[in-house]
């Protein structure tokens, strides 16, 4: 099981909602017990102060989630190498890799492929670069 199994598929569901920038759902997220998938959100949103948060508070996994999102192949073989396979799957999905989709969806893990999609909606409404630091 991942890290992101842990969570109750309602709370993969807020995340999705505030990737895509509802910050009711953010700041609920961050009220009620889940600061890390608030700063996860803010992260893949661009916030460098975020992913330095998720580093600090032994969030290791979803700093290297944002940036294998973002094709950063050092990210994703750290996922790999410390055994965390759907957040692989999850990012080669956001990376619109079929076979990822495939496989998330055959294992029931059709919340990764929706929170996939939030954060695609999110990266294609972008109207800015920004650049992160290396992995």
């Amino acid at each position: 099981m991942s890290q992101l199994e842990k969570y109750p598929i309602k709370i993969l569901a807020a995340l999705g909602e505030s990737i895509t920038g509802n910050d009711t759902i953010f700041q609920w997220l961050l009220d009620n017990g889940y600061p890390e998938l608030a700063a996860f959100s803010s992260s893949i949103r661009g916030s460098v102060k975020a992913n330095d948060w998720l580093l600090k508070n032994r969030y290791q996994y979803l700093s290297a989630l944002d940036y294998a999102i973002d094709e950063d192949k050092s990210a994703r073989g750290w996922l790999n190498k410390y055994g965390y396979r759907e957040e692989v799957m999850l990012a080669d999905c956001c990376n619109n890799e079929s076979t990822a989709r495939n496989w998330l969806q055959s294992n029931g893990l059709q919340i990764f492929v929706l929170l996939a999609e939030k954060i695609n909606e999110f990266r294609e409404s972008m109207t800015f670069d920004y650049h992160k630091k290396q992995f």
